[in-house]
């Protein structure tokens, strides 16, 4: 349906029209084991970072233990090629596809510090061949992988035929031995490692749009990288003082800007988030734009700084939007306007009665991250009991749903109240259920879901 001005106007009143968007999620599949305890769950199978590729046909799944498993999209059983084409873009379903050991446990004698083998980020690579590329990273080294697909093959047709060969014999007729495909697998192998160029814990790896370079990004730095030179990299951002007494924030995420190579974010833990711009300057020691919500000092607590830590912050895919997450909401920033965000959507407002009980059980310290839908109007982000929120983007309506291997008969969603307050306040949440990460399908209303060990696929099509 086309909007006329009338529905443009009624819209930007908060009024429903015909012209938004409502999606009635559906649950598809999960992969892992069958209702596991968080205390049952291995930390090495937790899921730690999800991506689809860039046509959604596949996923991707990193875990603690430095594996990484790739699932691809398959049709309707029983269906033909000429059918389908139709009922592709409605049926979703994955399977496992292969899975692959990207990185190890390793200690840096240097230091004398163990590096975690689990994996912090991944990030698909364009397609342009029959083979896929993959960027993983734990918290030091960054691996660039080569998936591809490989044809077993035997020999058969030999001249003995299993009997063994006396010496004086004839065998016959000399046969020369053929080789045939008895399966196709899929296989990984390691095409670069970009290392040496971070002294901090990496957290985030972003692909610029130029196709040719991407930025990682630490505790202090970020950093620029080449495909074609893993032997160095171009610090375009570094934050560390002359003297580490005087460190008063951290960078905790960055971000890439969906079409200029040149326009990058980072957001740091005092819940600033500094959009720069390479074109100004080779080093990014100032910003272009800075966004912070203002706060008031009177309403600081021993828990304020906990609390404005942004732990994601992701570009909308048409590059006018920022969206932000801290540990108790969700913040919408227009690129265009860096005084307020448009947007602040609670997500944790039931908690902030809880605060002691989370820090001194280290809760408050989780990172929830979040995305926007393929037309920037639905955001998606995680919470507790192993549940995650789909809001418009104008903060009008909130879907949460459990993920779980039982289906619901009919997803929750309520209309939020104009103060911006959730309606009510949930009660006996397990907080050792979370769904930290998720990732939304590039074209199409598709979730995949990170929940403890179990991979969760919903669908609004």
């Amino acid at each position: 349906t086309l909007c006329t001005p009338k529905t443009r106007s009624n819209a930007l009143r908060g009024k429903r029209t015909d012209c938004m968007e409502t999606l009635d999620w559906k649950f598809c599949q999960v992969f892992g084991d069958k209702n596991p305890a968080p205390e049952d769950v291995a930390p090495a199978d937790m899921i730690s970072s999800l991506e689809f590729d860039h046509t959604g046909q596949y996923i991707a799944a990193g875990d603690r233990g430095g594996r990484v498993v790739i699932f691809d999209r398959v049709g309707p059983k029983g269906s033909t090629e000429r059918t389908q084409k139709n009922v592709s873009a409605r049926h979703v379903e994955y399977q496992f596809l292969t899975e692959f050991q990207s990185h190890e446990q390793e200690f840096d004698y240097l230091r004398s510090l163990e590096i975690e083998e689990r994996i912090n980020a991944i990030r698909w690579l364009p397609r342009h061949n029959s083979c896929h590329q993959l960027l993983t990273t734990n918290e030091k080294t960054i691996k660039l992988w080569k998936v591809y697909e490989k044809r077993c093959k035997t020999c058969y047709g030999f001249n003995l035929a299993g009997r063994s060969f006396r010496g004086g014999g004839f065998i016959g007729e000399v046969r020369l031995p053929r080789m045939a495909t008895t399966e196709t697998i899929f296989s990984a192998a390691p095409r670069r490692q970009f290392t040496n160029a971070h002294a901090y814990h990496i957290n985030k790896i972003c692909l610029c749009s130029d196709g040719a370079t991407f930025l990682s990004s630490d505790d202090l730095r970020v950093n620029q990288w080449d495909f074609e030179n893993n032997s160095q990299a171009f610090t375009v951002v570094d934050i560390k003082p002359e003297n580490m007494e005087n460190l008063v924030e951290v960078i905790t995420t960055s971000a890439m800007h969906p079409f200029h190579c040149h326009v990058f974010l980072y957001a740091t833990s005092r819940g600033h988030v500094h959009l720069c711009d390479m074109r100004e300057r080779a080093l990014c020691e100032s910003h272009a734009k800075m966004f912070q919500d203002a706060e008031d000092p009177g309403t600081r607590t021993f828990f304020s700084d906990m609390l404005t830590q942004v732990s994601d912050a992701q570009f909308s895919p048409c590059g006018r939007y920022v969206l932000t997450r801290d540990y108790l909401s969700l913040k919408l920033w227009d690129t265009h306007m860096e005084g307020a965000p448009l947007r602040t959507i609670p997500v944790h407002d039931h908690l902030r009665s809880k605060l002691c009980v989370l820090y001194d059980n280290d809760y408050i310290f989780d990172k929830f991250e979040c995305c926007f839908s393929p037309n920037s109007e639905h955001l998606l982000t995680g919470t507790y009991n192993n549940s995650f929120h789909v809001f418009d983007k104008h903060g009008r309506t909130d879907t949460c749903i459990e993920a779980s291997r039982v289906v619901p008969k009919k997803s929750r969603t309520a209309r939020l109240p104009r103060t911006g307050r959730q309606a009510g306040k949930r009660m006996g949440e397990d907080l050792n259920k979370k769904c930290l990460h998720m990732a939304w399908h590039p074209t199409q209303n598709i979730l995949a879901i990170g929940a403890l060990s179990n991979l969760f696929v919903y669908a609004s099509v």
